[in-house]
């Protein structure tokens, strides 16, 4: 007896593809990067010792605060600027989060030469457009929100 068992497309192997090999670098480069971090090899931005401080005028140790008043108090860099803190220990392990989170991009890209040269036109615009609107949110172009 043969299953019927749903057969995945081209496109989606190679999307599945390179999502599960982004994702195991991703998390490798994670946890390189914080075990850089915590063992001090490299120097941290805000030293870790400090993160347990109340500072004056407030009753909330640094690692309590709100992200926005954190970054206030320390000067941090918004948006991409924290790219130039990257030899920093407690900012380099943002080089694995911000790989993970354009990994969709880099999967869309991947398959539109397939989608391409299936002449499947409505899935390229789709894909096209994919990659535009993750490209254009990543660039903090567009503020939205409290953050």
């Amino acid at each position: 007896m043969t299953e019927n068992k749903p057969k995945a497309s081209e496109e989606q192997l190679a999307y599945a593809g390179v999502l599960n090999i982004g994702m195991w670098v991703g998390l490798a480069l994670l946890v390189v990067t914080f075990i850089l971090y915590i063992s001090g090899v490299l120097p941290s931005y805000v030293p870790i010792e400090k993160l347990s401080e109340i500072p004056q005028g407030s009753n909330v140790p640094y690692w309590g605060m709100r992200a926005h008043e954190f970054n206030q108090a320390f000067n941090v860099p918004m948006g991409w600027g924290w790219t130039s803190l990257v030899g920093k220990g407690d900012y380099l392990n943002f080089v694995g989060i911000a790989m993970l989170g354009g990994l969709s991009i880099l999967c869309y890209l991947v398959i539109l030469p397939i989608l391409i040269r299936k002449k499947d036109t409505a899935y390229v615009a789709i894909a096209i457009l994919e990659v535009l609107v993750l490209a254009l949110a990543a660039s903090g172009i567009l503020k939205a929100g409290g953050h």
